[in-house]
């Protein structure tokens, strides 16, 4: 299954008669589905369709569908036949007027009066562009689930490259912590003999148990096993794909777990950077992961 990020933008247009419509969907990172729908009024039965097909399509962040619709009517003039038919009954009634009857009205005089023209503004039907509209969402997100989907190729290479930088560090801290014991009992009889001087030393038994104690406590090799599983555990997560998000997301917490025990039981400076170098390639990571569904 194809890895996919959060972040993608999409667009569709729709045309009926003197009608336009378009779509615009954003979608960024999120901790879970979040649809924010905006519809002109009279399309509230798009709401469900459009979460539906949002749901079908994505399965983290959030989500925003925004529907405009724009207009290009031309005036429809229309005769009021009722105020027309008033204004010829008093024509009719004023005929045998001699004065009145040598100055008869002209059609385009009785035309001109108030409210005899009317403009007509017809109402859209939005139930009629349902279906259109529905085809042109789908269009829509399907052009955002490809972006969501390159986006996702992206993360996952940056990822990876990130992964590998991991275990360098780690196989590079193991490899110092096996010299660990050797040079912590050789650090022990180095401070023993500045501090006690002409002074006998304890003797190699006792020098031997103390430097085993000093030893256990910086033993950093449970850590690095773990980090090691968890490397595995993250290549297998991508190698399965799909929305991997929250699992890579909670063993990107596990590797800087083990990263700051490693850092804090470290007993050699170099040890301690590597360390250092692991938490910034766990981070790096980390802020790629925060944009995978």
């Amino acid at each position: 299954m194809s890895i996919a990020s959060m972040t993608g933008f999409a667009r569709a247009e729709a045309v009926s008669g003197d009608r336009q419509w378009v779509w615009e969907l954003r979608s960024v990172n999120g901790r879970g589905l979040d649809i924010r729908c905006r519809l002109p009024n009279g399309y509230d039965a798009l709401d469900p369709i459009v979460r539906a097909a949002v749901a079908e399509r994505c399965r983290r962040g959030n989500v925003s569908v925004n529907l405009t619709e724009n207009r290009q009517q031309r005036p429809r003039l229309s005769i009021n036949r009722e105020a027309l038919g008033q204004v010829l009954a008093m024509v009719a009634e004023l005929k045998d007027n001699a004065a009145i009857a040598a100055a008869a009205p002209r059609l385009d005089g009785l035309l001109a009066l108030p409210g005899v023209i009317e403009r007509v503004d017809e109402e859209a039907d939005p139930a009629s562009a349902i279906e259109l509209l529905g085809r042109r969402l789908n269009e829509a997100l399907d052009a955002l689930k490809a972006m969501r989907l390159a986006e996702g190729a992206r993360l996952v290479a940056l990822a990876s490259a990130h992964i590998d930088e991991i275990e360098r560090l780690t196989e590079a801290a193991r490899r110092i912590a096996a010299t660990q014991p050797g040079a912590i009992a050789g650090r022990l009889r180095l401070q023993l003999e500045t501090l006690l001087g002409q002074s006998p030393l304890p003797g190699p038994d006792r020098l031997a148990q103390e430097a085993a104690l000093l030893a256990a406590k910086a033993d950093v090799r449970e850590e690095l096993d773990r980090l090691a599983s968890h490397i595995g555990a993250v290549r297998s997560l991508i190698q399965a794909g799909g929305a991997i998000g929250r699992k890579f997301d909670f063993l990107c917490q596990e590797f800087n777990r083990e990263a700051n025990t490693l850092c804090s039981k470290a007993a050699d400076v170099e040890l301690t950077r590597l360390g250092l170098d692991l938490k910034v390639a766990i981070e790096q990571l980390r802020e790629q992961v925060q944009n995978i569904e």
